[in-house]
């Protein structure tokens, strides 16, 4: 692709372009901008070159020579990498008169190419930083033969189809503002109804499971997030402080101090043990505007937090309660896939490493008690303790990170906390960090692609439409809708003077689970006609026989 680039456009100047996990590509510095008809002609290009069939030679030189090479051809991002590389001697490739710096290795002829296609073309920073230029990324991919080119061609038009950000608008779910600022959500009715509704079953269940519901404040003094460790390590990713009062106090990036100092405000004996704590906590993080993403890379989010505070034998009970708690929530939204990993510690830490190894011990026996195949994920913990992280999958079989279970030693040392043991004397407590969902604007953006805007009933934010065929019919519909609202259905009712093809039309592209239709037949019979979104009809039912139906799937969450 870059050879195809540089015989076509010789003044555009080459950075990157490494393979990714289904493609590639290459980020190029050009000052007029690319189109879709430029990517139709590098790809004619491409396939020029392939049936040329130029062998791929390797050289290495030194990387004095390398740089001379570069710098006569006017590629300053290859010389300003190659400045940077620490060894003597680099290699670089060749084929049909086109030289590129690469490690390789590469395929022995440019014959060997068989299926690829050009994607899309999008911004990106000189190696991620906003502060240097913008430059233009290609993207890519490669298959062995075209049946599998095809098949991944497919499956991208169906992630398109699926797209929260498109659907999000479509169904009136949510939106993001540049007024407002980047990476800050607006949830819409529709979308705040389903937000309630997840809220409402998982403040549900947590009670339950004998967690103790908690509200939090949005900031705290700085000195609280420098106790934490979390101003040590994690500030990049944390606003700049405000002032108030002539003390300095920082929007929260995490909900765990506040936990903690619940936990401190009144004594504890090893009787109170364990003491979990959960909480809808907003929070707030920076994000560099390249990685916004819709709601799944945001700058202010809801976290679905929790932290458990126990005796050190009661570790690998509270873990086992909270992978099971965390798989019946996941197979409630529909997930029933998922990868399971434990991630160790990494090169940045702090507490003992006898602390870590016991941390990383009890979560490794609890997964493997409760029978769960899991992969290391060597150096990926956080700083303060080991983890499991549960990647869900969805209905395209794409995986995505939501549930994390981590055990720290650290912060109930830093916080001094501790509880009054059987011998009378102060013990450490052991504190569990949990988050199910992960954020609840995270996990609303993969249920919306999972189920491509089509949620199931209990999610719906409208789950039946009653529509009617005339006028005259309207009478009967009101009590018809009536009595779903009173049976707490979220229904509508549509009495507008349009074909009945027409408002079926509407509503299924609502996606509306249940279309309600009443003509003259209906009212004679004193019955329902039901459509189900799919086009199915069922029926026909008296309002109080379909009322049944429809809260039996609502209670059960089908």
């Amino acid at each position: 692709m870059a050879h195809a680039i540089k015989d076509l456009f010789p003044d555009a100047k080459l950075a990157i372009g490494p393979a990714t996990e289904d493609g590639f590509y290459y980020d190029i510095d050009r000052d007029t901008p690319f189109t879709p008809e430029d990517l139709e002609k590098i790809e004619k290009r491409m396939k020029e070159i392939i049936k040329e069939n130029n062998p791929f030679v390797k050289k290495d030189i030194s990387k004095n020579e390398a740089i001379e090479l570069f710098k006569k051809k006017g590629e300053d991002y290859k010389v300003e990498l190659l400045e940077e590389i620490p060894d003597d001697t680099v290699s670089i490739y060749e084929e049909g008169g086109f030289v590129d710096l690469c490690r390789g290795p590469h395929l022995s002829d440019t014959g060997k190419v068989k299926a690829f296609k050009l994607l899309s073309i999008a911004g990106a920073y000189w190696r991620g930083d906003e502060k240097n230029k913008m430059l233009q990324r290609i993207y890519g991919t490669a298959f062995d033969n075209k049946d599998d080119l095809n098949t991944y061609l497919n499956f991208l038009e169906e992630v398109k189809k699926r797209d929260h950000r498109k659907l999000g608008k479509e169904l009136d779910l949510f939106s993001l503002s540049d007024e407002i600022g980047p990476g800050l959500v607006l949830w819409h009715p529709n979308g705040a109804i389903i937000r309630k509704t997840i809220e409402d079953f998982w403040r549900n269940e947590h009670l339950k499971a004998d967690y103790k519901i908690l509200y939090t404040p949005h900031i705290a003094k700085l000195n609280l997030w420098q106790k934490s460790g979390h101003w040590d390590f994690y500030r990049e990713n944390m606003y700049s402080p405000m002032e108030i009062d002539e003390i300095a106090y920082e929007l929260k990036p995490m909900n765990c101090p506040f936990h903690i100092d619940v936990y401190k405000s009144s004594l504890r004996s090893y009787r109170d043990l364990p003491i979990r704590y959960a909480e809808l906590g907003t929070v707030y993080r920076y994000e560099r505007s390249g990685v916004l993403h819709g709601l799944l890379r945001v700058r202010g989010f809801t976290q679905d937090d929790a932290h458990i505070f126990c005796r050190e034998d009661q570790i690998e009970d509270e873990i086992l309660n909270i992978l099971n708690f965390t798989l019946f929530i996941l197979r409630t939204f529909g997930f029933d896939s998922y990868d399971i990993y434990l991630s160790t510690r990494p090169e940045k830490y702090v507490g003992t490493l006898e602390d870590w190894e016991r941390a990383t011990d009890a979560l490794k026996q609890a997964l493997e008690k409760k029978g769960l195949a899991y992969q290391i994920d060597v150096g990926e913990g956080v700083f303060y303790g080991p983890k499991i992280d549960i990647k869900i999958k969805d209905s395209l079989n794409r995986s995505w990170q939501c549930s994390t279970i981590q055990v720290d030693f650290n912060n109930p040392e830093r916080f001094d906390i501790t509880y009054r043991g059987s011998d009378g004397k102060e013990h450490r407590p052991i504190m569990i960090h949990r988050a199910l969902m992960g954020s609840l604007e995270r996990f609303f953006g993969i249920l919306i692609e999972h189920y491509a805007g089509a949620f199931p009933l209990w999610l719906s934010p409208l789950q039946v439409s009653v529509l009617t065929i005339a006028e005259r019919h309207d009478d009967y519909a009101k009590d018809v809708y009536k009595k779903l609202r009173e049976s707490d259905v979220r229904a509508e009712i549509v009495l507008e003077n349009e074909k009945i093809g027409y408002k079926i039309r509407q509503a299924t592209m609502r996606k509306i689970p249940y279309l309600v239709i009443i003509g003259d037949k209906e009212i004679a019979d004193n019955n329902i006609t039901v459509r189900k979104r799919n086009g199915e009809n069922i029926g026909p039912f008296t309002i109080e026989q379909f009322i049944d139906i429809i809260k039996d799937e609502i209670n059960t969450r089908k």
